[in-house]
């Protein structure tokens, strides 16, 4: 198991990097004892393993394969007198809800594996869709770039800023292999507004939510293009398009609320958004949602030639659409 996001998967096998920050410049006690400090010798036959490529380099195959199953990104603190120590990790699981239990893996090289004991706390801080180059940097792959910046809830610090924070005492430690595994009880929890950072395939990946495009023009820009729009009124619960039907126009909430159902995921939407902007830029493409009218609804419904129409009279447009699509896939790639 993948302690960490780590770059490149080919040479050598590198000693975990991790973070170390003085609170006051204290140096660091003799570290207590504890899982960390065994060593298992004993490594199962590599023939055991079998890679379905044919692949010589089962170890390789089996890190890929483990990569594709995506994962959020967290930074795991303790602190050990006036020093904080810490290291970015995508180990991190849900246990229990009664009594409150998650579990982290850390690679037994790790300093932070020898300082984690049955007793000890740690701190398990989500980060945040644009918190990518703090976790490089706790990662040790990352010089310059933001100082984090520590709270200390329960005697723990905590990354200020992530999505969500979680205090444990650990109860329990196990051997994991080349890792260790830490049963904490949850002793502290938060959660705030916002988007994960993900880790897939080897790097970094982010939700991708209600998808803006035209929206994303400025006023000038896109006000010519809606000009063109005919009104339509939609009674509660009716549909203004449903999945896989042809994409040939988008719309505007004038009044009123609608729902977008995509994938088991409901998203209310209301005056001032732009609903099919992605499909009316792809001819033959369905629609990618059913979107049905919560309440009475007032639209503009502006065609897909309309659209291009537009384009062609005011060609800033087209490269503003251009602009916002590769900044998109800038994001997600």
């Amino acid at each position: 198991m993948a302690e960490r996001p780590r770059g490149g998967e080919n040479g050598p096998v590198e000693t975990p990097r991790e973070f170390d920050v003085s609170l006051r410049n204290v140096a660091v006690a003799v570290a207590p004892e504890g899982i960390g400090e065994s060593v298992f010798v004993e490594d199962s036959p590599a023939e055991l393993l079998e890679a379905a490529t044919g692949s010589s380099d089962v170890a390789l195959e089996f890190r890929r394969t483990l990569g594709m199953f995506a994962t959020g990104v967290t930074v795991i603190t303790t602190r050990v007198g006036e020093q904080i120590h810490g290291m970015t990790a995508n180990a991190f699981m849900s246990v229990s809800l009664a009594p409150p239990l998650i579990l982290i893996s850390i690679d037994r090289r790790a300093k932070l594996n020898a300082l984690l004991h049955e007793g000890a706390r740690y701190g398990v801080s989500v980060l945040e869709e644009h918190q990518s180059s703090l976790s490089d940097r706790f990662a040790g792959r990352l010089d310059d770039g933001p100082e984090p910046v520590f709270e200390i809830v329960h005697e723990t610090p905590l990354v200020e800023g992530a999505l969500a924070h979680l205090v444990a005492r650990v109860v329990r430690s196990y051997w994991g292999g080349d890792h260790s595994l830490f049963l904490g009880r949850v002793e502290y929890v938060r959660y705030g507004d916002g988007a994960p950072l993900l880790f897939h395939g080897g790097r970094y990946e982010r939700v991708f939510s209600e998808p803006h495009v035209f929206s994303a023009l400025a006023p000038e820009l896109l006000q010519p293009i809606l000009a063109a729009g005919v009104e339509r009124t939609f009674a509660d619960g009716e549909a203004l398009m449903r999945l896989g039907e042809p994409g040939d126009s988008l719309f505007l909430v004038v009044e009123g609320q609608v729902q977008v159902r995509r994938r088991g995921r409901t998203v209310a939407l209301g005056p001032g958004e732009l609903v099919g902007e992605i499909e009316v830029l792809a001819p033959g493409e369905g629609r990618m949602a059913d979107v049905v009218a919560d309440g009475e609804v007032r639209c503009l419904e502006v065609t897909r030639a309309d659209v291009l129409h537009a384009l062609e009279l005011d060609p800033r447009a087209a490269i503003g659409l251009v602009s916002v699509l590769a900044s998109r896939f800038r994001e997600h790639t």
